[in-house]
């Protein structure tokens, strides 16, 4: 008797719980209903991931499967002329064509795994590139406060990458996690479902599109200005050394895809890096000259939000990173990896930007290699702009692949005919569109050859947008019923600074461009 009467006792105490309990999460999933967040039941969850894994796997396993059967009996494509080739970062799950693009080359699928090494050296790759250059220049207008930055970016890229991960996972049945999306455009369009199922994908993607050119623009400046400063006493202007770097990039417009350059990924960061122990030799060598009296602890209000956004661009990798993290051998070591490649970039970005200001103070330049002798600054430049013209085809090839899939192969839902022709070979004017996009590029580095402008644009407009504001929101979006207090806390609060610091270096990037033009000022 009186063990059944603790039984309906315990029985009672367990049903007021759990209305308590369900009754609490209603009330909560009310409130943050209204703000558009999903605090889904574990039930709910779970439905979602075993749905979108099973669906996942009928449009994209079956169709990888076709394709793979068609590659082995010599085809290499489907009765429909899809090509390998496809961006994997923009798979939206109803794309015609299955490849991977990776930072450092076109990956199949069906290709071994890489490791973590190897994705770490894709994401330094990313983050240890060209645009170090323009770091000093933050420095000449942030001071001490720009060195912070150059920290607390590196921190936020980081841990912002790792959310854009864990959004890509549901919790199985077991509670174990499952990748059920794919892609950065897979994470936006299941934000926006149901109502606006494809709005987020084409958010992502224009927002990808802006960066991947103007990426190309900025290299293409930096070889004009490069070359100009190089060789001063030639009668030839850095608008017609543009032209000249120009021609040297028009066959990327024939590229199917990046093999071949990605022979010279290695080479390129190896010779970056020679080129960065150069500057930092010289500028040791001058050491008793540094000016330490020069680093303020006061920023220029209105050059520092530039600032802002050359160092936010300089830790841009999130496009390549669901890629990335999706052919890992061992996807659980990504999160190390993202560590000590961030933790690398930082200190030597550092490094790299005090040493370089300390030497040259207050003539700091926009382009910290025109600072060097013009001894020095000759070979330097040379290797400078040999990288550049070598990096030029991975944003091109990949700025090709996300409009060719959005405009031209989007299942039958693009706006134009498929530029490929039923046996896979580019059509003429197909070719023609990429000619023009190498043409763009150079007419906007020709009218625009302005290096830490454009890059502080950049990284305000769409770097800002791509590595702090979206991966916050998505991650309170689609995660939230796993979150933590302090997870919501650091979440919200990259949001709001990633937004007032985007738009007040967008501002202050516009005005500066305005004020270039009106006074005729050059780099």
């Amino acid at each position: 008797m009186a063990h059944l009467i603790r039984h309906k006792l315990t029985n009672k105490l367990t049903n007021a719980a759990h209305t308590v309990s369900h009754k609490s999460q209603a009330k909560v999933s009310g409130v943050f209903a209204r703000l558009g967040f999903q605090a889904a039941t574990d039930e709910e969850g779970l439905g979602f991931a075993e749905c979108d894994d099973l669906d996942y796997d009928y449009r994209q396993g079956m169709q990888m499967d076709v394709l793979q059967g068609d590659e082995e009996g010599g085809g290499g494509m489907d009765g429909e002329g899809e090509l390998e080739g496809d961006s994997h970062y923009q798979r939206d799950g109803t794309g015609p064509r299955s490849s991977t693009l990776k930072s450092g080359g076109s990956l199949d699928e069906d290709k071994p795994k890489i490791t973590s090494w190897e994705a770490g050296w894709n994401v330094t790759n990313a983050i240890q590139g060209m645009f170090v250059l323009g770091l000093p220049y933050a420095i000449l207008h942030g001071g001490y406060l720009g060195l912070f930055l150059i920290i607390f970016a590196a921190v936020v890229c980081c841990y912002t990458g790792k959310i854009l991960i864990a959004c890509l996972y549901e919790d199985n049945e077991d509670g174990l996690k499952v990748r059920v999306r794919d892609s950065y455009v897979d994470i936006a369009n299941a934000c926006c479902a149901p109502r606006f199922p494809a709005l987020g994908g084409h958010v992502v993607n224009v927002a990808q599109i802006i960066e991947l050119i103007m990426t190309c623009i900025l290299y293409v400046v930096v070889s004009g200005n490069l070359m100009y400063n190089s060789f001063p006493g030639f009668p030839v202007s850095q608008k017609a050394w543009s032209v000249v770097a120009t021609a040297a990039l028009l066959p990327c417009a024939f590229l199917k895809n990046l093999k071949a350059v990605s022979k010279f990924s290695f080479l390129c960061t190896v010779a970056h890096f020679i080129i960065n122990i150069l500057v930092i030799a010289y500028c040791l060598s001058r050491a008793r000259e540094w000016a330490w009296e020069k680093v303020k602890f006061y920023i220029d209000v209105k050059k520092f939000p530039i600032s802002i956004g050359i160092i936010v661009f300089s830790y841009t990798s999130q496009i390549f990173l669901p890629s990335l993290e999706g052919n890992m051998q061992k996807p659980s070591e990504f999160h190390c990896m993202m560590d000590w490649t961030h933790i690398a970039a930082c200190v030597l970005k550092g490094l790299f930007a005090l040493v370089a200001y300390l030497t040259w103070a207050d003539t700091t330049k926009e382009v910290i290699t025109d600072n060097l002798p013009s001894t020095i600054r000759a070979v330097v430049n040379l290797f400078l702009v040999a990288k550049a013209l070598l990096s030029y085809p991975l944003p091109f090839f990949a700025a090709v692949e996300v409009l060719e899939k959005s405009l031209f192969q989007d299942g039958g839902r693009a706006l134009f005919p498929d530029c490929y022709s039923p046996t896979g070979q580019l059509k003429t004017w197909g070719l023609g569109l990429r000619v023009a996009l190498v043409v763009f590029t150079l007419l906007m580095a020709v009218f625009v050859p302005h290096f830490a402008l454009l890059m502080g644009l950049t990284g305000s407009l769409t770097g800002a947008g791509l590595c702090f504001l979206l991966p916050s929101l998505f991650h309170l979006k689609l995660q939230w019923r796993n979150l933590l207090w302090h997870h919501v806390f650091f979440d919200v609060s990259i949001f709001v600074i990633g937004g007032i610091c985007a738009i007040s270096g967008f501002i202050h990037s516009i005005e500066g461009l305005i004020e270039a033009y009106r006074y005729n000022i050059h780099d």
